[in-house]
This record gives structure tokens, C-alpha cells and sequence, in this order.
């Protein structure tokens, strides 16, 4: 009997067709899950003026999504390893779209941020899995890359939205970019034809038979003997994915400080893809103006995260993560007193906060096993999901006191400070991909023993 590591067949292919589908897939996802986010941020103000309600409302309106993404990435990250990742991403897919597309017709704050709730499930479920998924396939040494490049599809459907945003809101007002936010859930279908299944689980369902067309996929050139037989590094197996998997072989501090880190990465992101309009317009720019920076905003995290990914590919990417931390503190500083030039400054501080928050994702993923990768990150980042939950109020209290303008982004750049030590106590020994040769010896016994 042939015993093939698959993970080494992985880690040494060359990207093909293959790895494009999963890449597109995963990204179209992402896209579609950042446009459902961002759209209440852009819209705020017009929906601020249609219900009447001041800003402190308004941010527990949009936190009831953040707090909705806090559940769904626990739940559905969890769930995908059990269910397989193609249901998971459905059933995200399903409810982020059809639910955002539903805000639309509420008429008080009360309906509108129950439905945003609902479809916060599914954005926080979307993050995770297509995380995982897309690091379980990547070759290693695009490993980070690909990560970062999928997951840049968060800022472009921040993109798309305030694209769509400046078109229709005055127009057609702020229920027609909801109502565009329905579209997605014609990628059901495709997810469920075209995207392969997580590796891991069908191992646990020992389906050697899927394993064996997707092999044949990854690394078309292999010879695959009739009697071959699938195996995994000994922490890739799937044999269940509990939460308490987390805390073991050491990993149980560096969890901890992952969800540090996600909480101020994610408490930056919302507070800037929230309260950026409202705070530029605040000092003094038009909102068609306030809109425009946003689009810098997005571009600047675009090449932000694409430009942390390539860097932790080549260098260590906790290191890499902690400069881009202390990037967004210097950076969001300078924005808060004015400094220009303006649109430069702006655009790094998405490459630092943006930008950042994806490279959190792409490392997590990064260092936890196959077998609890959905897990691992769920976990981390839903729990992180508080800093999502707290910047739209915090911010928005602060806003209501009417300090100075800088006090608002100082307050915003200390979450970041708090990241910087986070990311600097992970124990990045840890991780699974510093660990592979290990889990391959892992194999190669039990291979002989068999």
C-alpha cells in the first residue's frame, strides 16, 4: 500500500488552475461580505436622518452586526469542521444576503438592527472559513499571499459599496444599496459545484475517493498508484474540531493573545469603516469629499494587505504584523492633527488598520493546524469580534461629547498600540507551519507502521 503525505503534495505545488478556482471563489465571497458590512457605514448618515436618531443609537445600530459576526464566526467556523466548508459557506452566504437585502425595508431602529444581527451570522461566518480553506490549498510558499490577496476582497466590496453608494443614495436613498446587497445568493449554487472540499474532513470521512480527484488537481503530474492511501500530519487530522483543541500543545496563551489581537484590529476597522465619513466630514470636507477618502481608505488597504502578505511570506509574519500595528498608530495620529498630504496619509492608515486586520487572518490561520483551522480562527476572531461590537458606540460616544477632532482618532490609534503587544507575545514555535517537518515525521511513522 502507497501512503502519500498530502500535505507535502500541497506545500510543493505549483499554482494552476486549481488553486485559481479555489482563489476566486473564496475572494468573490470576501467581496460580497465586505460590500454587506460596509453598506451601513455608508449609508448612516441618510439613515440617521430618516429615522431620527442620534449617533450614540446609531453605533448600537450598527454593532448589532458586529455582534451578530461575533457568533457567526465562533459558530460557523466551528461548524465548517464538522459539516465541511462548502455547507458552512452556503449557509454564510444565504444569510449575510438575504438579510442585509431585508434591513431594507425596516422603519426603526429596533427591526433594522435585528436584521442586521441575522445577517452579521453570516459575515462573521464567511471570514473564517474562506480563511482556512484558502490557506489549506495555497502552496507554501504562496501560503501568505494568496491569504491576503483573497481576503483584499473585504476592502474591495468596501469599494463597491461606496461606489454604488455615491451613485444611488440620493437618488434612489440608502434602501437601494441594501437592496443590492441580495445579489450573492446566486453563488450558492457554485460554491456548492465548484469549490473542493476541506481535505481534512473527508479524511474523517475517509472519502478517498474525492481525495483522489483533488490530488490529481493539485499536482496534475503525480503518479497516483491504484492502491494509494491519503494521509495528513499528525495535527491534521480531523477526528472532531472542540474549541478545547485550542488551549492544547502549548497553544492555549498564544490563542489569547490572537483574540487581543483581533479585537483592536477589528475595533480599528469598525471604527474607521463606521465613523470615517461622519469625522472627515466633521472636519470640514464635503460628504461627496468624505466618500472619496473612503475610497483612498480601501485602496491604501488593498496594497497594505497584499504588500503584509507577500513580506510574511519572505520574512516571519509575526514581525511583519507587529510593524504594520505600529504602523496604524503612527499613521492614525497624523490623520487625527490634519498632516498632509491628506490622501497619502489616509491611504496608509487603511494599508495599517485595514490592511492589518486582514494580516491577523491570514496568520491565524497560518498557525493552527488543519484539523482546527476554521476553529482556531472562528474562535479568535469571534471572540475579537467584541472590539467590532465596541468601536461603533465607543466612537460614537466620543463623537457625542464633542471632544476635539484628533481625540477621536487618538482613541482609535491606542487600540493598535494594545495590538502591537499582542502580536508581540504570540509564541510563534507554535504554530503549524513552523512545526510541519515534525507532523511529517508524524506521518512517515505512522506510514512505517502500517
Amino acid at each position: 500500500m502507497h501512503h502519500i503525505d498530502i500535505q507535502k503534495l500541497v506545500d510543493e505545488a505549483r499554482f494552476n488552475g486549481f488553486h485559481f478556482v479555489v482563489l476566486f471563489l473564496c475572494g468573490v465571497i470576501i467581496v460580497a461580505d465586505g460590500y454587506d458590512l460596509a453598506v451601513a457605514g455608508i449609508a448612516l448618515p441618510a439613515i440617521m436622518k430618516d429615522m431620527n436618531v442620534d449617533p450614540t443609537t446609531a453605533g448600537f445600530m450598527t454593532s448589532s452586526a458586529l455582534f451578530g459576526m461575533m457568533f457567526g464566526a465562533m459558530g460557523l467556523g466551528m461548524l465548517a469542521d464538522k459539516i465541511g466548508r462548502r455547507w458552512a459557506l452556503s449557509i454564510s452566504v444565504f444569510l449575510f444576503s438575504a438579510f442585509t437585502a431585508a434591513a431594507a425595508l425596516a422603519s426603526d431602529p429596533v427591526t433594522f438592527s435585528v436584521l442586521r444581527f441575522i445577517a452579521g451570522l453570516g459575515i462573521g461566518g464567511a471570514l473564517p472559513c474562506t480563511t482556512a480553506h484558502m490557506t489549506e490549498y495555497a502552496p507554501k510558499k504562496l501560503r501568505g499571499v494568496l491569504a491576503t490577496a483573497m481576503l483584499c476582497g473585504y476592502a474591495v466590496g468596501s469599494v463597491l459599496a461606496t461606489l454604488i453608494g455615491k451613485q444611488f443614495l440620493e437618488i434612489y436613498g440608502w434602501q437601494s444599496v441594501f437592496f443590492a446587497a441580495g445579489a450573492p445568493v446566486i453563488l450558492i449554487p457554485f460554491i456548492l459545484k465548484y469549490m473542493p472540499e476541506s481535505m481534512s474532513f473527508l479524511m474523517k470521512r475517509n472519502d478517498n475517493a474525492s481525495l483522489r480527484q483533488i490530488v490529481a488537481r493539485i499536482a496534475p503530474g503525480h503518479f497516483l498508484p491504484a492502491d494509494a492511501r491519503f494521509q495528513m500530519p499528525v495535527d491534521g487530522k480531523a477526528d472532531g474540531a472542540p474549541v478545547g483543541k485550542l488551549f492544547q500543545n502549548g497553544r492555549g496563551f498564544s490563542t489569547v493573545m490572537f483574540s487581543a489581537a483581533f479585537f483592536t484590529a477589528l475595533f480599528m476597522m469598525y471604527a474607521l469603516s463606521t465613523w470615517l465619513v461622519k469625522l472627515m466630514a466633521m472636519a470640514g470636507h464635503s460628504v461627496g469629499s468624505a466618500l472619496n477618502f473612503l475610497l483612498i481608505y480601501n485602496g491604501g488597504a488593498i496594497v497594505g494587505a497584499v504588500l503584509g502578505g507577500w513580506l510574511g511570506d519572505k520574512l516571519n509574519i509575526k514581525w511583519v504584523l507587529c510593524t504594520f500595528f505600529a504602523a496604524s498608530v503612527v499613521s492614525l495620529t497624523l490623520l487625527g492633527y490634519g498632516v498632509q498630504p491628506l490622501a497619502l496619509v489616509i491611504a496608509v492608515v487603511g494599508a495599517s488598520t485595514l490592511g492589518t486586520g486582514i494580516l491577523v487572518y491570514a496568520y491565524a490561520a497560518q498557525f493552527y493546524p488543519a484539523a482546527v483551522r476554521s476553529t482556531g480562527v472562528g474562535f479568535a476572531s469571534g471572540v475579537g469580534r467584541a472590539g467590532g461590537i465596541a468601536a461603533p458606540i465607543g466612537i460614537g460616544m466620543l463623537m457625542s461629547m464633542q471632544l476635539p477632532l484628533e481625540q477621536n482618532f487618538i482613541a482609535i490609534a491606542l487600540a493598535g498600540a494594545v495590538g502591537v503587544v499582542a502580536v508581540a507575545l504570540i509564541d510563534h514555535h507554535r504554530a503549524a507551519s513552523v512545526h510541519g517537518a515534525d507532523a511529517k515525521g508524524g506521518v512517515a511513522a505512522s506510514a512505517r507502521a502500517s
